[in-house]
């Protein structure tokens, strides 16, 4: 029979185990705080998170191989040695050296052979930390997420980067714009439709680390930025860092992996491409890229070379010769020039334009012109399709962004896509809708910003993208080169961005670069490759 004190003691241990397991609640919600903020060592959020995934409503999914894999046998891969933190296997600088330097041949991609492949795991740098999440990653990188001074100093007056602290504080500035990239945005906003929508999908030629880009995001522009691995030293991944779409890669020989009328803009700030070189094949390229009624921006030599010589310590004559032949170029491409104003120019690529002017310009006869992975540049202009609709190519149906998201892009519509009809797109945006709908429930951090820098290695229609539409992210829509359907020209002209690569190789850019990969039916693709 209890006692009065036995009851007592009972309660007393009732309360104190209440107390306990509510002390170690708010002691696991403040750490899960904390972890997420971003500011704690290493990554225990895709632990926790798969730890505490609910699979119930995902309970009917089949796990089991169907590709013919032993799985009594299983392949461990060790660490790399600590040298290769920021290995880029077609970019290695060691190897670059070996190709010629004539047209940045040596900074193009250069894979290596079979028997220099690495089967080991890249490292993370010491220290290596959850990255800042947007907007603050544009502003701060950590510092051992990239630890390279470098440019600190050989930039030190242009404001592209600063070192405190732990971190790297990036100003916004640029070589053209050392007071901020906001200021020199409006000034070609003044210009080019960029509040409204209408112009959507940017590129950005030598990029440095993209601040270009990273405050294109205000106007809901998105940018493809690219820069080859050279003596600035991890340009392109301090843009990674910061949550702003970029690539290595050179205009050079090769064509640039994009298909043809993808951009609404392109852009160069004192990029070094010698734009005047090779007859002009290298605007030609980048006439390829822009759509009908899209623009390019040029800033800094040559233009307005007559104030400006002294200062870059160029014969003017040789400046003056350069701006001659760019203009000549344009106007062979049917560009027409919209402004000039201290060091910036903006030629608009005409709609509906004929090269029929004498000289007669040579015209590409390739009839796909987005055939070019791996494909040498030529000296001659792209034709529109022949499906080309006379509504597109006027213009009128360049939509603005985000409606364009949702209608049917032109080039189903025309039947450019063999295969794919409007149906076809229907279908697929409501599937992807439901799919990246069980994904969220999946993963609860997939919509809070944890997640920037986002990879679709299989695009197909961009859909799986567009479902996931948001500022706090962007999607690298990759087209497979062996894909049976070429469908990258219709994620760009969904105001989405991408580009073509194989999966055999290895992609343009820095190790731990992406916060999340999607791989949806890549593996059955590459099965037999």
């Amino acid at each position: 029979m209890a006692t009065k004190g036995n009851l007592g003691d009972n309660r007393s241990r009732s309360s104190i185990s209440v107390f306990i397991v509510a002390g170690l609640c708010c002691f696991f919600y403040i750490l899960g705080a904390w972890q997420r903020s971003g500011f704690g060592k290493g990554d225990s959020i895709a632990v926790e998170i798969t730890r505490q995934t609910d699979c119930s409503i995902l309970s009917t999914l089949n796990y089991e191989t169907h590709h013919g894999i032993d799985e009594g046998v299983i392949k461990e891969f060790k660490p790399c040695a600590d040298r290769y933190i920021d290995y880029t296997p077609c970019h290695d600088q060691m190897r670059a050296m070996t190709f010629p330097r004539e047209n940045m041949n040596y900074r193009e991609r250069h894979c290596p052979r079979e028997e220099e492949k690495l089967h080991c795991l890249i490292p993370a740098p010491k220290g290596y930390v959850t990255p800042f999440r947007w907007p603050q990653s544009r502003d701060y990188v950590p510092y051992a997420n990239a630890p390279y001074k470098s440019l600190t100093v050989e930039k030190a007056v242009q404001n592209w980067i600063q070192y405190e602290g732990n971190v790297f504080r990036f100003p916004g500035g640029g070589t053209q714009f050392p007071h901020g990239a906001d200021a020199y945005i409006n000034e070609l906003a003044a210009v080019i439709p960029m509040d409204n929508g209408i112009v959507r999908t940017a590129l950005d030629t030598g990029c440095g680390v993209a601040s270009w880009g990273a405050y294109l995001f205000k106007k809901n522009v998105i940018a493809m930025s690219f820069a080859p691995r050279d003596s600035h030293e991890a340009q392109v991944q301090f843009a990674l860092e910061r949550g702003v779409p970029a690539v290595i890669g050179v205009l050079g020989t090769i064509k640039l992996p994009y298909p043809s009328r993808a951009f609404d803009m392109a852009h160069c700030s004192r990029c070094l491409i010698p734009w005047s070189g090779n007859d002009g094949m290298y605007m030609m390229e980048v006439d390829r890229v822009l759509r009908p009624g899209g623009y390019w921006v040029l800033s800094g030599p040559p233009i307005n070379w007559r104030n400006n010589f002294v200062a870059w310590q160029r014969p003017k004559e040789e400046l003056e010769e350069e701006q001659r032949k760019i203009e000549d170029t344009a106007k062979l491409l049917g560009w027409e020039k919209k402004h000039e104003k201290g060091e910036i120019a903006i030629w608009r690529k005409r709609t509906g334009f004929r090269h029929d002017q004498d000289p007669q310009p040579t015209m590409c006869e390739s009839r796909n012109a987005d055939d070019v992975w791996y494909k040498k540049m030529e000296l001659c202009i792209t034709p529109p399709p022949e499906t080309i609709s006379h509504d597109e190519d006027g213009g009128a149906a360049w939509k603005p962004y985000p409606e364009r998201l949702k209608v049917l892009p032109s080039r189903i519509s025309t039947g450019s896509v063999p295969g794919v009809s409007a149906d076809t797109f229907e279908d697929d945006n409501k599937a992807w809708k439901k799919h990246v709908s069980a994904y969220k429930r999946t993963n609860k951090l997939l919509d809070t910003g944890r997640y920037r820098n986002i990879m679709d290695m299989n695009a197909g229609l961009g859909s799986f993208a567009a479902a996931l539409d948001s500022p706090k992210l962007w999607v690298m829509n990759v087209m497979p080169t062996i894909a049976e359907k070429d469908t990258l020209g219709v994620v760009f002209e969904r105001g989405l961005i991408g580009i073509y690569h194989d999966w055999c190789e290895a992609f343009s850019t820095y190790p731990r670069t992406y916060d999340l990969i999607h791989a949806n039916g890549i593996f059955s693709l590459y099965k037999d490759k």
